[in-house]
């Protein structure tokens, strides 16, 4: 469960009329980062489609603590936050470090899996809760109970 990170090149495009990173390149970023992290462990997009199965968001936030600008060099790194014991539920905790250790931003997302052919809610296969075992995780990293419909 080693620690994800990998550093991020801002571009000019990036930039916002305030001189800093425009907010939604914050999302952009971070769904690279747990796209990469995910390939790293073997859940590739050629896994998703064997599996007919594909990660989807409930929630997206970000929290901005500090701006960053073009010259910054920064490193964003993906740990598991909340999981269910089966991980069919999961959030990911997006954190973004300026080069001398500043938070820059804190960007939590809340997802599941998605059935690529019925487009309903799915279950994660063994092969998909293998990797999720071994994300990293974070210091306050907690399991969630999920609640039954009546």
């Amino acid at each position: 469960m080693s620690i994800f990170s990998m550093p991020l090149s801002i571009r000019w495009s990036d930039i916002d009329a305030n001189r800093h990173l425009r907010h939604s390149v914050y999302y952009d970023f971070a769904a690279a980062a747990r796209m990469q992290l995910l390939s790293e462990r073997g859940l590739t997009t050629e896994k998703f489609e064997a599996f007919a199965i594909g990660p989807i968001l409930f929630r997206e936030e970000a929290i901005f603590r500090r701006e960053i600008r073009l010259e910054d060099k920064v490193t964003i790194t993906v740990e598991l936050y909340k999981s269910a014991s089966d991980f069919s539920r999961w959030s990911l905790r997006h954190t973004f470090l300026k080069e001398d250790g500043t938070l820059a931003t804190t960007l939590t997302i809340d997802g599941s899996w998605i059935d690529l052919n019925l487009r309903k809610l799915a279950q994660p296969n063994e092969y998909i809760k293998s990797i999720f075992a071994e994300f990293p995780r974070s210091a306050d990293f907690q399991w969630i109970e999920l609640s039954k419909k009546s």
